[in-house]
């Protein structure tokens, strides 16, 4: 008897854990932001710059920026763009560094799907549309948020661009050049896969993640979630979240999902007792339409199996990993704080009264990882089918490359 409780003791404790840990990291990023702008404030009251005079010659400057390739970043799960959180920065200032680095501000937890339609209108300007069949199938508003001048309308075959896309975010970079090559955009029939130059990938989800079920989300299916678990709290802080629809709180932090009218103005108090049954919103089981899923294995290895590579743009991955063999030997000298995320998933094992992912999977295969995700998945598309690939270590074998196929 004892045995028997002991198992479920541990996995609620590990709950515990994981959740204190999420919502206390939350918290400081959000009171680091608000402070910072405080701050910020108060220093330019007490010191006011001084005005100066400024004079320009010509305007050579501006045109050779305005001749560089922009450099889009994409960020992952919960991340956030240019305007959030304050001063903070996802990329670590890199768009306070170049004119043409943007840093667009996506749903946190929007599907890649909607992920993309939104950085396509944030590039190009209009309203955001998310498809009429996409919407009506997942039970939202069909339009968004509407961008008044676009970061970059001259976008096309002529004027392409790079794109960089962080964990979740590669994903979505990977779905858009499709979508471009479909010509899914109404009123943007010339679009094509040539509007991309490159795209880069920063330990991305190419073939899903094993934190995902670790989280919440049902191995079995891939979509679901477990009735007890972190992501069921992640699902009812958002619903709330966005219920309250507190201006100045969702001007720093949003979760992206304004076109599932979930605000108490627009639902009432009947809406968010529906939103938290699941009968409505992105979490809905006829829905499904956030992020999480979209990172299971399962739901990844679908999304691939629609994704072509186009022989026009160039593919560049980064994989990174915390771990070394033995894993208890892969955590030390980690962040407390990123250790307990890296032990778990080196840990984990697929379920084996279910059927295994796909053909030939291997729980070992997936152990590396780097808290976030597993580093497998971060090299090159994988499943369904394995995408070309070569493996750089170093600078050289970039140059034997050139060499071989320049």
């Amino acid at each position: 008897m004892i045995p028997l409780l002991i198992t479920p003791a541990l996995q609620l404790a590990e709950l515990l854990v994981s959740s204190v840990v999420h919502i206390l990291f939350g918290l400081y990023l959000f009171s680091s932001a608000i402070a910072g702008d405080l701050t910020q404030t108060l220093v330019e009251s007490v010191f006011k710059p001084k005005p100066t005079i400024e004079v320009k010659q010509g305007n050579t400057t501006t045109a050779q920026v305005n001749d560089l390739t922009p450099i889009v970043l994409v960020h992952g799960i919960f991340g956030f763009g240019k305007g959030r959180l304050g001063g903070l920065s996802y990329f670590a200032g890199a768009e306070k560094k170049d004119e043409r680095v943007l840093v667009p501000d996506l749903g946190s937890l929007t599907s890649v799907h909607d992920r993309a339609r939104e950085l396509f209108y944030y590039l190009k300007g209009g309203r955001v549309d998310y498809g009429e069949d996409h919407s009506k199938a997942c039970g939202h508003s069909q339009f968004g948020r509407f961008y008044d001048k676009g970061e970059y309308q001259e976008w096309d075959e002529d004027h392409p661009i790079h794109f960089v896309g962080h964990s979740a975010g590669a994903q979505v970079v990977r779905v858009l050049p499709q979508m471009l090559a479909d010509k899914m955009f109404d009123g943007h029939e010339n679009t094509n896969e040539n509007w991309v130059l490159s795209l880069t990938s920063l330990s991305g989800a190419l073939n899903g993640s094993t934190r995902t079920y670790l989280d919440g989300i049902q191995p079995a299916d891939g979509k679901s979630l477990k009735p007890i678990c972190l992501l069921q709290i992640c699902r009812l802080g958002s619903i709330i979240y966005d219920w309250l629809d507190i201006s100045w709180l969702k001007s720093y932090y949003n979760f992206g999902f304004d076109h599932f009218n979930m605000s108490w103005q627009k639902t009432g108090l009947r809406g968010l007792v529906d939103c938290l049954l699941g009968n409505a919103g992105p979490f809905a089981s006829s829905s499904g339409d956030w992020i999480l899923p979209d990172l299971s294995i399962q739901e990844t290895m679908k999304l691939n199996a629609n994704l072509k590579t186009f022989p026009n743009t160039f593919y560049f991955s980064y994989a990174t990993k915390r771990t070394r063999k033995p894993p208890l030997g892969g955590v030390m000298g980690i962040h407390p704080l990123l250790s307990i995320r890296v032990l778990q998933m080196s840990q984990w094992r697929y379920p084996r009264d279910i059927p295994l992912p796909y053909k030939g999977y291997r729980d070992g295969d997936w152990q590396d990882n780097d808290g976030a995700l597993n580093t497998v998945s971060m090299t090159h598309p994988r499943i369904p089918v394995e995408h070309s690939n070569l493996v750089v270590r170093s600078d050289s074998d970039c140059l034997r490359y050139n060499q071989a196929f320049g």
